[in-house]
């Protein structure tokens, strides 16, 4: 009998253990920092499906029901898979379980309720800061040993929940649009769900979050309170692998204050137009990796975070530990982004062998005053990108909500007081030890824009190895400690260099390419230490230095 105990307990382990032998150890290779390996979920052999608990496919019966008795059954066996079979499954909310594999089967097709009824108010963390939201089509909270797979497809039916802008549609579908329902602003600039929709919006002075209203009021602007698609809190070994996951109401992917969490082998997608559509936010998470998948959205593809403020300092949990290879993105406002909010800092992460194609900004960096945080070791290398309207490599410490191409209403973002020096304050945010190689860019706006702060320079960023064909091309504001190692700037317009208020500064191997003159233009009384290619301080053609620069500051 002992025996027999043995065997049966050794044959579960290896069933535990199987998926994390599967998982692909050369997404390990030449990290730079010490990266833990990541717990992989996996699950006991126990398989049931939708149709064993009532579920009905066709897309006109709601199965919220039949979700919910098919998590309670197999949680009560510990745990296995969820079968949802091919088929339209229309359904409300589902709430994961530890120990579930919710399998979504290819032609399989999930589409979440449109009516708001079905999404109770709940208290969650959006934008990094706590407060009350409708509860998000799929979550799970405090749950270990999770998963979503397959090859099926995930609707988030968030065309029901979004305000369109009317600049951002064609004039026949601002009218199909109009023809759903919903209300007009009055200046016919924005279409709105509902009326509900349209209150929330003008109670709030700041981005999504209410503050015009008391706490017992939210009810009355509950469609304004757009959920995250998949909300993932507290979380312990998440795996979601496989499927498409589309058309959220506000963010796709929400694993905050998550560790091992991998998201490989999906296909993240929004509309282009779609307020808040990001593809994955990463928020105070340690342990991650996300490989081999491909992002078509609306705002920021992959974005690292870590709270916004005081919420974000007190609760202290940086993003770290995390691998980021082999992914696509299309649309969005940025490739790989961190920020804005990042106030419980973010480090150790390193992204590699992404393709950026039409991406607004490519590697985009954003922080602004109060927010805190520090940002720290950084690796990025092997980034291809084409076709980038803005910035390929961004840093903005001024960061104020702006879409990187600018939409109706919006002002282009920057240091309106450059001379201003504010304190040092745990609200001033740090961003320090970021290193960039084999960085590729053609067609494409603008190479690089380095924005620091007066008070808090950005430090010790490295780009090397790397070659930019852009219409602009490098601006450096308020930076101590800037290496362009063996870096190609081809650019059409303006100055190639433009150096201001900044030290320590290395452009000595930079290779410039351009019909313009001069290469290299240096402001600024704080400037100091800045070497210089020697073909351009051998000509006073290339170069331009500003009376205000202390002398012998350029070599």
């Amino acid at each position: 009998m002992k025996k027999s105990l043995t065997i049966i307990s050794l044959v579960t382990a290896m069933m535990f253990s199987g998926q994390m032998n599967a998982q692909n150890l050369n997404i390990y290779q030449n990290i730079e920092f010490k990266m833990p390996q990541v717990a992989e979920a996996s699950f006991l052999p126990n398989t049931v499906s939708i149709t064993q608990f009532g579920g009905i496919s066709g897309g006109n019966v709601k199965n919220t029901e039949a979700f919910k008795k098919a998590i309670e059954a197999l949680s009560k066996k510990g745990g296995g898979k969820l079968i949802i079979p091919r088929g339209m499954w229309l359904t409300g909310p589902i709430e994961l379980k530890s120990n579930i594999n919710l399998h979504v089967e290819e032609g399989a097709f999930i589409i979440f309720s449109k009516d708001k009824k079905d999404y109770p108010l709940v208290d969650v963390s959006f934008e990094g800061l706590n407060t009350i939201r409708c509860q998000s089509p799929i979550s799970a909270r405090n749950a270990t040993n999770i998963a979503i797979t397959g090859k099926g497809v995930i609707d988030g039916s968030g065309d029901a929940w979004r305000a369109i802008k009317k600049s951002k549609v064609s004039e026949s579908e601002w009218k199909e649009i109009i023809k759903s329902g919903g209300i007009v602003s009055s200046d016919g600039k924005n279409w709105y769900p509902s009326e509900s929709y349209k209150k929330g919006f003008e109670s709030s002075s700041s981005f999504n979050v209410p503050d015009k209203i008391s706490k017992e009021e939210l009810i009355t602007v509950k469609d304004f309170l757009r959920p995250v698609m998949v909300s993932l809190v507290g979380c312990d070994k998440v795996l979601l692998d496989g499927p498409t996951f589309q058309n959220s109401p506000a963010w796709n992917l929400h694993p905050l204050m998550c560790s091992n969490v991998i998201l490989r082998n999906l296909t993240i997608r929004n509309p282009w137009f779609s307020q808040n559509g990001d593809g994955v936010d990463l928020e105070s998470c340690k342990n991650v990796l996300i490989h081999d998948n491909t992002f078509d959205v609306g705002d920021d593809a992959i974005c690292i975070k870590s709270g916004k403020n005081e919420d974000g300092r007190k609760r202290g949990m940086p993003t770290e530990n995390v691998i980021i290879k082999n992914n696509v993105v299309y649309h969005g406002h940025g490739g790989f982004v961190v920020g804005s909010e990042m106030s419980g800092g973010a480090r150790n992460i390193h992204v590699s062998d992404c393709t950026f194609i039409g991406t607004d900004i490519g590697l985009r960096f954003k922080t602004t005053r109060g927010r805190g945080g520090i940002v720290e070791n950084i690796y990025i290398k092997n980034i291809d990108m084409i076709n980038i309207p803005t910035q390929t490599i961004g840093f903005n410490m001024f960061y104020e909500g702006s879409s990187p191409v600018l939409e109706d209403g919006q002002k282009k973002e920057g240091n309106t007081t450059p001379e201003k020096i504010y304190p040092v304050t745990e609200e001033t945010p740090i961003f320090r030890n970021i290193f960039f190689k084999n960085i590729n860019a053609v067609n494409s706006d603008e190479a690089i824009t380095l924005f620091g702060l007066a008070e808090m320079n950005l430090k010790n960023i490295v780009i090397e190895d790397s070659q930019f064909d852009t219409k602009k091309a490098l601006t450096i504001v308020d930076a101590d400690g800037i290496q362009l190692k063996n870096v190609k700037l081809k650019y059409t317009e303006g100055t190639g260099a433009t150096i201001y208020n900044s030290k320590n500064i290395n452009l000595s191997t930079v290779k410039f390419e351009s019909q313009n003159k001069p290469y290299i233009k240096v402001l600024g009384n704080k400037t100091g230490a800045v070497l210089l290619p020697k073909e351009v301080t051998s000509d006073k053609n290339l170069l331009s230095i500003g009376t205000d620069v202390a002398k012998n500051a350029v070599k």
